[in-house]
């Protein structure tokens, strides 16, 4: 089963890269855009079914993989993969 875990930092939290992004756009000329926020996407292939897969992927953002502190998470379960 492949998920997707979608990580992003929570809203009002300092997001650096997402400044520096909208900075070198704004450089380059762009400015039909208001804010860019920068986060990270995690595929994980894990051998279970459904709903099992989507538990044991909660249990890795809690662990290991998400800051809870500073960052938000979402479990995408993607039908095609």
């Amino acid at each position: 089963m492949k998920l997707n875990v979608k990580i992003m930092p929570k809203n009002g939290v300092l997001d650096p890269q997402g400044k520096a992004i909208e900075n070198s756009l704004s450089q380059l000329g762009f400015k039909n855009f208001s804010e860019i926020r920068q986060g990270k996407i995690i595929e994980i292939d894990i051998d279970a079914d459904k709903d099992q897969a989507i538990n044991i992927a909660d249990e890795m953002c809690k662990k290991l993989l998400v800051n809870l502190i500073i960052e938000d998470y979402e479990i995408i379960f993607d039908r095609e993969k």
